[in-house]
């Protein structure tokens, strides 16, 4: 919801470059309904400094070093209008267009600036887009996740897809696997099956999505399903129709 007439907006500036902290901090000065809370300087401040302040904007830079835009979306979900901070994404752009208030190219103008910033006063307090909606439409076409950002409390986690063993539905969320541990992310695993590079995983059973390269072996069970073994032991129930899929990219690797 807006704040009242009188109440300033709280907004958040998250770049790593001081140059672009500074220009937007210069141009909200011509913006009194408008205080910075915060500024920071990369993702895990970010992530932070939303659970302290709890802004009413946030300006976002996409390229960051650990965490990107992405990631601190995926963390802080997108309740709160972002104004995207990039500097060539053509992809991201043409997403942000659809899907987010606005985006500032840098070096940022003034002109554009006010226009974004009007844009997001229109759209205060309108539900926005799913983080993983909005990071799947920015994403090229055959480009898949290289890693999964987790949030347990205030401990982020990040999780190379290729160390990804396999992901086991849970409601709404998925347990993911990897080296012995399993993190629970908020995100259904139809949407992040999606995300995956399907040579290199494969929805075994609607509950599980397994990584073909942990595979060594498929052992009968029951009349109409099946057991993948995993090479740490790990036994996963197969469907028939994930069986007919994982017996397909098996045969392929061959």
């Amino acid at each position: 919801m807006s704040p009242a007439p009188d109440k300033k907006w709280k907004a958040l500036i998250v770049d790593d470059e001081e140059l672009a902290r500074h220009v937007i901090r210069e141009y909200l000065q011509s913006h009194p309904e408008i205080e910075v809370a915060a500024e920071c300087v990369n993702g895990m401040e970010a992530v932070k400094a939303v659970a302290e302040h709890k802004p009413n904007l946030i300006f976002l830079d996409v390229q960051m070093p650990k965490l990107t835009g992405f990631d601190v979306l995926e963390l802080i979900g997108t309740d709160v209008p972002v104004i995207f901070v990039t500097a060539y994404d053509q992809y991201a752009m043409r997403a942000f267009d659809v899907h987010a208030v606005d985006y500032l190219l840098k070096p940022i103008g003034r002109e554009r600036f006010d226009a974004a910033l009007q844009r997001a006063k229109t759209r205060l307090g309108e539900k926005m887009p799913s983080a993983h909606e909005l990071a799947a439409a920015a994403r090229p076409p055959q480009q898949f996740l290289e890693r999964l950002v987790v949030k347990d409390g205030t401990r982020v986690t990040l999780i190379p897809v290729a160390k990804l063993d396999y992901v086991e539905a849970q409601d709404d969320y998925v347990a993911l696997a990897s080296q012995g541990k399993k993190h629970l992310k908020q995100q259904t695993i139809t949407s992040l099956e999606a995300c995956l590079d399907p040579n290199c995983f494969v929805r075994i059973h609607r509950s599980y999505i397994v990584n073909l390269e942990r595979v060594v072996r498929i052992e009968p069970y029951g009349k109409d399903s099946r057991l993948a073994i995993l090479s740490d032991g790990t036994r996963l129930l197969v469907s028939r129709t994930g069986y007919a899929r994982l017996q397909s990219l098996l045969d392929e690797r061959k």
